[in-house]
């Protein structure tokens, strides 16, 4: 296994840096990943678009034609990662490597296309721009699945409270006002709020939605009330769920401490929403790939949906019946996050099977 050339393609994949510097500021970004990527698609005779999204972070997207007309297929793949090692290496290698399958064994019909993209793991700009300029009549995201045809995933939206107090020396109670303390009424908020979501009938699939505390910061220094606190947290949101809704269950919690204390000040707002993602599992794309997956894995393979958002939603918002597939592994966003290899292969054959099949009909 060691010399197949997804292998040799994930080695040299996963030795760049490729850390999305919107997550770390001076990180490099994308931009070596993805001119090793245009040299291997090109390399295996796919003609290649290098489009730049933003300074130095461009997509790369691979096409091969068909020799007849039919169905177009896209696998897309994520080239950032985020502080640590993370798991675009594994798939973008898989589906790479089922493009060379593909080219060697000639497409009978129809269109595949490789998209490799910038910026996943924060805001999607890389997929927002690719869909603004490339359409495809299915599309397989390819992320850590353990080889499970994943038809359904959650969304999120990022929030930001600021609680205000009054800024006073630490020797004088009565002319200050602790906006931290202040803020412990609203953790204390959203923990019950946590529960309550956690409570709720789940979804078949996604299970129930949860919210989390993330980044706190406030306080000058020791000796002083602080005038200021400012927490960000993250509501997981599953189908059915809204930003809307997101943005009134803020209103209501700021609202109701509000209520109990007209000294309470906070403001609070949503910085970025995400939605969650679901296609209907008898649907031909899914199903096809369930084929394409059993014949490479050798048994059936299971639906399932993921925790995490992907640029599938993207893709599904634009019209573009996704689902996500890819290699089994553990640590994601851990120090250490691997991923099996027997899997890659069985990801890449799975997907080489599914091009010939999706885009040979009609």
């Amino acid at each position: 296994m060691s010399s197949d050339p997804v292998i040799s393609l994930l080695r040299d994949l996963v030795a760049i840096n490729s850390v999305n510097p919107s997550l770390v500021p001076g990180a490099p970004g994308e931009e070596e990943i993805a001119g090793a990527i245009a040299a291997r698609m090109r390399q295996i005779g796919m003609d290649v678009a290098v489009e730049e999204v933003s300074p130095g972070r461009p997509n790369v997207v691979g096409v091969l034609e068909g020799r007849a007309p039919g169905r177009s297929l896209m696998l897309c793949g994520h080239l950032d990662t985020v502080g640590v090692d993370g798991m675009a290496a594994p798939c973008v290698a898989a589906m790479i490597d089922a493009a060379r399958l593909v080219t060697r064994r000639g497409l009978p019909a129809g269109r595949l296309l490789i998209a490799a993209v910038v910026d996943e793991e924060y805001a999607s700009i890389g997929a927002d721009a690719l869909v603004a300029r490339w359409r495809a009549d299915g599309a397989v995201v390819t992320e850590p699945t353990d080889l499970e045809v994943a038809v359904a995933h959650k969304g999120f939206a990022w929030c930001e409270v600021e609680t205000r107090g009054r800024a006073a020396h630490g020797s004088r109670p009565h002319e200050g006002r602790d906006a931290i303390v202040r803020m412990g009424r609203v953790l204390h908020a959203l923990e019950a709020l946590d529960r309550d979501l956690q409570s709720r009938a789940p979804h078949v699939l996604m299970g129930t939605a949860s919210v989390h505390a993330s980044i706190i910061t406030g306080g000058r220094e020791l000796s002083s009330y602080p005038d200021r606190c400012v927490l960000q947290y993250e509501r997981r949101t599953i189908a059915g769920e809204t930003p809307a809704m997101v943005e009134q269950e803020m209103a209501d919690l700021i609202g109701t401490l509000h209520a109990r204390d007209a000294d309470f000040e906070a403001t609070a707002r949503m910085t970025v929403s995400r939605p969650a993602y679901e296609i209907a599992r008898d649907h031909a794309l899914p199903q096809a790939l369930a084929r394409a997956a059993t014949r490479a894995c050798g048994a059936a393979v299971a639906f399932s949906a993921m925790t995490f958002w992907t640029d599938a939603a993207a893709l599904g918002d634009a019209g573009i019946p996704s689902v996500l597939f890819g290699p089994g592994g553990a640590g994601l966003h851990g120090l250490e996050e691997y991923v099996i290899v027997e899997d890659v292969l069985r990801c890449r054959d799975a997907l080489a099977l599914l091009a010939e099949e999706w885009c040979g009909s009609k």
